[in-house]
């Protein structure tokens, strides 16, 4: 019988954090998607956690993440105690509940699981249905940040932004990062209609802020902000100016004046990471005034290191999560010329425009082979499929490894002074992290 139905059964002993993670994991099995009532409603047996934080919304197509952890280090200079929340996590769950830069530890995993659990089971004597996978897991956070006293909590989004869970609190900023064409079979085959949907985060007269992107998304959320009553700040393009890259760092200045002649540098080569981190940076701007200490929030910058963006995990091994085809385009455009070559390791699900992808990588991106490989679950494309379409797109040798650990030692083995890159899903950057853990913990072998 699964975890999920003896739960349901009544448990009296406690589970195991192996057992709680089993639970989570099996959740979509014996749930469906709700509605932001229901989430309310699970808040609300909870105790109402989210009462009395300070919470920064973020939503968009790419970079949410990192303008999530940019907002915290730099809340954390501030002084303030901060809650994030992303996802997915990439090796362990406890990624997607950090508390003043920390994860969760495991013991207090458990023990919010335990309260979130008879929250729900009081939801359920009343005849509400079991929370989604999300938004269990988005009930655990608010009941962890709340025990921990936090007065900052940033959120981002798990899926385009009306209708996500997290939109069920009440912010006081909402961010947009940059439009891309993502999860259409959810959110709308155009960047006006996605766009539509991570607007649905804005509240009335709660400030919004968000990276230009294109005229059609921009005027969508600009229209969406204007109808709420909201303070609205586009973030230019024009607003940066990126000096150079260094030492696997890239520095930037600030068109504002607010920033002076001070150099930023952020601790990773992506070269649309200065949008991401001026993001950040107004939003804060705007939050603390004359108030802000913004020489801290450049030392809080230079020490940010987002898991999976354009991460180096090895010498000259980054993984990225670039999973559709704007992120793609971003990822061609960061990587540097290279007079000793560049490997590319590439997997991808079933449901994005993969074939786009790699015909974009092999069109921009400067690499001398191509390893394919298959990622774990359902939603994988063969690699086989992969493989053929880099054949018909590049001339450069192609080949298909299907096991992500073999494809692993194989670009390891021929690598010499090249650059390898790893990306075209998230899976596949937390599969290749939790191999290279293994091996450097002596538990495997790469």
């Amino acid at each position: 019988v699964p975890l999920c139905i003896r739960w349901q059964k009544g448990r009296k002993e406690k589970m195991t954090y192996k057992e709680i993670v089993t639970y989570i994991e099996e959740i979509p099995r014996f749930t469906r998607k709700h509605s932001l009532d229901h989430t309310r409603e699970m808040l609300l047996f909870l105790g109402n956690p989210q009462n009395g934080k300070k919470i920064i919304h973020v939503a968009g197509t790419n970079g949410k993440g990192s303008v999530c952890a940019y907002l915290d280090a730099m809340l954390r200079a501030e002084g303030k105690s901060t809650g994030l929340f992303t996802s997915p996590h990439l090796v362990k769950m406890n990624e997607r509940i950090v508390l003043n830069g920390k994860q969760i530890s495991d013991e207090d995993f458990c023990e919010v699981f335990e309260e979130t659990m008879q929250a729900v089971r009081r939801m359920q004597d009343a005849g509400l249905e079991h929370p989604t996978f999300f938004e269990f897991l988005f009930a655990m956070a608010m009941k962890a940040y709340d025990r921990a006293g936090m007065e900052y909590i940033v959120l981002e989004t798990g899926l385009g932004g009306r209708l996500d869970a997290t939109s069920s609190v009440e912010p006081v900023a909402c961010v947009i990062t940059s439009i891309g064409l993502d999860h259409m079979e959810y959110l709308g085959d155009t960047v006006e209609q996605i766009a539509g949907e991570k607007a649905g985060i804005i509240r009335p007269e709660v400030p919004v802020f968000f990276a230009q992107t294109a005229p059609g998304s921009d005027s969508v959320i600009e229209k969406t902000a204007e109808k709420e009553g909201c303070f609205c700040k586009k973030i230019g393009k024009d607003a940066y100016e990126i000096l150079g890259i260094e030492d696997k760092h890239i520095a930037f200045s600030c068109a504002s004046a607010y920033y002076g002649t001070t150099t930023w540098k952020l601790n990773n080569i992506g070269t649309y990471q200065p949008g991401n981190a001026l993001l950040a940076m107004e939003v804060m701007r705007y939050l603390f005034k004359e108030n802000g200490h913004p020489q801290e929030w450049r030392t809080a910058l230079a020490r940010v290191k987002w898991a999976g963006r354009m991460e180096e995990i090895l010498p000259k091994v980054y993984v990225d999560g670039a999973h559709n085809v704007s992120a793609i385009q971003a990822f061609a455009r960061s990587v540097p010329k290279n007079p000793d070559g560049n490997i590319i390791l590439f997997s991808a699900v079933k449901d994005k425009e993969y074939e786009e992808m790699i015909s974009y990588l092999c069109k921009h991106a400067d690499a001398e082979e191509y390893v394919v490989t298959l990622i774990d679950g359902d939603r994988a494309t063969d690699a086989h499929i992969l493989g053929e379409l880099f054949r018909k797109y590049t001339e450069q040798p192609v080949t298909v490894i299907e096991s992500v650990k073999e494809a692993m030692q194989y670009v390891l083995r021929i690598q010499g002074r090249r650059t390898v890159y790893c990306l075209g899903s998230l899976y596949l950057t937390g599969m290749i992290k939790e191999i290279i853990q293994e091996s450097l913990s002596g538990c495997g072998e790469v």
